[in-house]
Formats: C-alpha cells, sequence, structure tokens
C-alpha cells in the first residue's frame, strides 16, 4: 500500500504558498517617486546613531546604497524615548507584508482576539425520508479558514439533519462582501499562485487545491491525489515516471501540466521518482466557480445526491439558520496571517472591519475603519497608506516612525501577547525559520516584494530590555537584503 502524506502538511504547504509573492511583479518604479517627491530634509531622515559597521558592510556587500533603507530601533516601553538608531524613518515606504501587522493589531483591538466568523446554513423546505424538497443556503460572512476539512464538516453536520438528497439547489449567499471582480495576473502575471487569491465572503479553501505526487517505482507511476474533491473536474489519476537516475530539480516543470482549463488538469510530461512525495498548491483557474465546484464535490463525495446545482443567490427575507459553523477565533487566525504571511486571509480580516461597522464590506469601508482607529489610538503618526490591507501591492505605504510607534502602543496593549505570538520567531518558525540572525531573540513580521524586503517586530535585547525594530528596503536589489536585515537584528539583541 502507498500511503500519501497527511492532509496536516498538505494544509501547511497550502498555507505557506499563500504568502510567498517573491521576486517577480509589476514595476517597482513607483518608489523612485516617492522618494523624490520628499524634501531634502525628509528624504535624509534624522540619523541620531550612523549605521552600525555590521550593516554597512552587509549594505555593501549587497550592493544596496544606505538611502535605500529606511530603520529605526526604538525602547518598546518608553513610549516617545530617544531612538538607539534612526535613519530615514519619515519617509514613506512599500513595506510589503509588514502592513499585514496594522491589519491584524487593528482587528484585534476593534474585534477582540475571541472574535469568531459565523456561516448561517438554511434549509427551505421540508425533510421526509431522507431528502430535503428544497433549497440549502449556506451564507458566507468573511470565515478566512473555511478550509477543506471545515468543509467536510459543514457537509457532515448537513447530512446530520437527516438530508442525503437535495431536491433543490444549493445556493451560495456571497453578499456579505461587496468588493470589485479580481484579476488574480495583474500583479505579477500568476495567476495560479495561491498568493494571489482574492478575498471572499464564501472563501471555500482559499481558492487553492492542493495536488500530491506519490511515487510507485514498481508500477512506474506516481499516484495523483487531489484536495479537496471538485466537481465537474476531469483530473489525471497518474503520470509516468522520468527514468531511473533523473534528478529532482524542477519536476513542476518536467510534469508539463496543463492547467488553464477549469474543467480539465492533465499532464503531459513524467515525475521524477527521486522527489519521493511531492505537494503543490494551485489557485482556481476560475476563482468565482472555485466554491461551487469545492461544495458539490464534498456534497458528492460525502454520498449526498443533489438534483438541482450549486449556484450564487441570497437567503429569502425570514428565514432561521438550521444550525451555523463557527471559525476559529481571530487569535489564531491572527497567528496563520502573520507566521506564514497568508495574504487572503489577511484581506478576509481587514474587509470584516468594515463588514462590522457598516454591515457590508468594502476595501474603502475598510481603509476607513482603519483610518478611525489609527487616529483614535496611534494619534499624529503618520497615516498608513494600507491599500488592500495584506501587503500584496505596489501602491501601500508607510514610514517607519509610525510603524514602529504603533508597535510601541501595542506593547502596552491588553492584546498584546495574542500579536505577540503571532510573529515568527527568529531562526525558529514562520517566515523567519531560515534567519541566520540568533536564534529565538525576535519576534517580527517579515515583507517581501520584488525591490523591497522588509522585518518590523520586537527583538529581546541581552540586558533583558525588549525593542522595537522596524527596518525596511526599497530597492531593485532588496532580494540580496536579507544579511542586512539580520544583522540589524542581531545589532539590536546587543545591547550590553
Amino acid at each position: 500500500m502507498v500511503c500519501s502524506v497527511s492532509l496536516v502538511r498538505r494544509l501547511r504547504v497550502l498555507r505557506t504558498a499563500l504568502g510567498c509573492a517573491v521576486w517577480v511583479g509589476a514595476s517597482g518604479g513607483a518608489f523612485g517617486a516617492v522618494a523624490s517627491a520628499q524634501s531634502p530634509a525628509a528624504a535624509t531622515g534624522s540619523a541620531t546613531v550612523a549605521l552600525p559597521a555590521d550593516v554597512e558592510a552587509a549594505l555593501g556587500r549587497a550592493r544596496i546604497p544606505r538611502d535605500a533603507l529606511s530603520v529605526l530601533v526604538v525602547d518598546a516601553q518608553s513610549g516617545r524615548a530617544t531612538p538607539r538608531l534612526a535613519h530615514r524613518a519619515q519617509v514613506p515606504v512599500n513595506p510589503a507584508s509588514v502592513m499585514k501587522l496594522v491589519t491584524t493589531y487593528a482587528a484585534l483591538e476593534q474585534l477582540g482576539p475571541a472574535y469568531v466568523w459565523n456561516t448561517p446554513v438554511y434549509l427551505q423546505g421540508s425533510v421526509q425520508d431522507g431528502s430535503l424538497r428544497g433549497n440549502v443556503y449556506i451564507q458566507g460572512q468573511g470565515d478566512p479558514k473555511l478550509v477543506m476539512e471545515r468543509l467536510w464538516l459543514l457537509m457532515r453536520r448537513l447530512q446530520g439533519q437527516g438530508i442525503q438528497v437535495i431536491v433543490g439547489d444549493i445556493v451560495l449567499d456571497r453578499s456579505a462582501f461587496d468588493v470589485p471582480d479580481h484579476d488574480p495576473a495583474r500583479f505579477d502575471g500568476e495567476p495560479l499562485r495561491p498568493y494571489n487569491a482574492s478575498p471572499d465572503a464564501l472563501l471555500v479553501n482559499y481558492k487553492s487545491a492542493v495536488m500530491t505526487f506519490v511515487p510507485d517505482g514498481a508500477a512506474g507511476l506516481a499516484r495523483i491525489q487531489y484536495d479537496p474533491p471538485l466537481a465537474g473536474v476531469q483530473r489525471q489519476v497518474s503520470v509516468a515516471l522520468a527514468a531511473a537516475g533523473a534528478e529532482c530539480g524542477d519536476w513542476r516543470g518536467a510534469l508539463r501540466a496543463e492547467l488553464a482549463d477549469p474543467a480539465k488538469v492533465s499532464f503531459q510530461g513524467v515525475y521524477p521518482a527521486s522527489c519521493g512525495e511531492r505537494v503543490w498548491p494551485v489557485a482556481a483557474t476560475d476563482p468565482r466557480g472555485f466554491a461551487a465546484r469545492a461544495v458539490e464535490g464534498m456534497w458528492r463525495e460525502l454520498g449526498g445526491k443533489l438534483t438541482g446545482s450549486v449556484r450564487d443567490g441570497k437567503v429569502p427575507a425570514g428565514l432561521n439558520p438550521a444550525f451555523v459553523v463557527t471559525s476559529p477565533s481571530l487569535a489564531e487566525v491572527v497567528r496563520d496571517v502573520n507566521k506564514y504571511s497568508n495574504n487572503v486571509m489577511a484581506q478576509q480580516v481587514f474587509l470584516t472591519l468594515a463588514l462590522q461597522k457598516n454591515g457590508v464590506a468594502t476595501f474603502d469601508g475598510a481603509r476607513e475603519a482603519l483610518r478611525q482607529w489609527w487616529l483614535a489610538r496611534i494619534g499624529d503618526a503618520e497615516l498608513p497608506q494600507a491599500d488592500n490591507g495584506a501587503g500584496l501591492s505596489r501602491d501601500a505605504r508607510v514610514t517607519a516612525l509610525a510603524l514602529a510607534r504603533m508597535l510601541q502602543v501595542a506593547w502596552g496593549s491588553p492584546v498584546m501577547p495574542e500579536l505577540l505570538a503571532s510573529l515568527p520567531i527568529s531562526g525558529v518558525d514562520g517566515t523567519l525559520r531560515r534567519s541566520q540572525s540568533r536564534a529565538g531573540v525576535a519576534h517580527l513580521k517579515t515583507g517581501s516584494l520584488r525591490d523591497v524586503m522588509a522585518v518590523a517586530g520586537y527583538v529581546h535585547g541581552a540586558s533583558g530590555r525588549r525593542y522595537v525594530l522596524v527596518a525596511v528596503v526599497n530597492h531593485a536589489n532588496a532580494g540580496a537584503a536579507r544579511p542586512v536585515l539580520d544583522s540589524l537584528i542581531d545589532w539590536t539583541a546587543r545591547d550590553q
């Protein structure tokens, strides 16, 4: 018997893929426009201390000029204390996924760590002898984590109502979010990358599927497992193995996958047995239709029958829910958002700020909710340009000074433990697991796009003091900036 990798591992790979917007994408020319728009004094910033020698050396090796780096190091607990290090801290920069810190902290304060998203399910009609003669309505309200196993539980609860056959339709109500149509190729020309998935009131499995390849040398093929099951999609169940001794290398390219047709998945190539088991997360080629395919696929996988179709619509007035599926708490969701830089989950959280205030979520409403919160809590620090709240943007801007001020306020907040626990730990986990800085000395959110590399969060000094560190590189060579940021982390930790 050939065993597949665990569901937990497949979900971990998908969760990581949702945050991997790396060094490809739209033109970075906007950074120059921001710098040139500043006055000479603002563009220079206030350098209270010269950059540390190790940082200067790392910048030189990476061929990154000093004026491409914005950095601020300040005591986490001393309010407006004099910074230990400040360089170009007042210049607006693109922070990439570090913007998720603003979204998640605002959400923790406004919604509360125990906040949950409810997905009510309604039955219209009567149940008799295992058949519902009427429609099922599933009302999305922005749950960021309606992943495959939770969709399975939803369908099991539906069967628990005594239903095996639906003599009608399954209707998906997505009216809680009013967001524009999204072109997944617009940002960087990579529409099948899960990190480009768009938000949705009924976001099922992040609008992404996972293919698991399991080689069987005796049979001369690799078996393919697909999650979640999708109705109406023809999927190739195996692919031939490459010649004996073939290296793993670019195994995805070797498969010669044909994924453009949303109703068919096929492979014209081979799979190298030397790869062992591998997992490939892929965003839906028909994002709008993915939820319908997944809902019907899961219902039929569990043995349910459907005489009608799965379609979009609205819950009729006056109908009461038969049951409600509840998400994990916001504290748990924020951990996924920040540890793994999950873009679509961050946008779901951001839009929820507007949903709770206005009854319908729009990006404009979310930005206004964030603005009001920022003015009330952070005060005169310059307001970030949050765009979509996830940092997957060429338009997002924030200064190191404003972000550091927010992190100081957060340190004294009742929700500080939840925010801190959500951040990657240097050299240990999340997006900082490969950091070459000293393991365990920092809790930092990372950010990376083409032309951007950033970290922001808290560093634990050798003296026992806690510091806020914000460091952002906006430059064509930003991809080489990781040693620069590691040097800043180590310098901050060496405070004796």
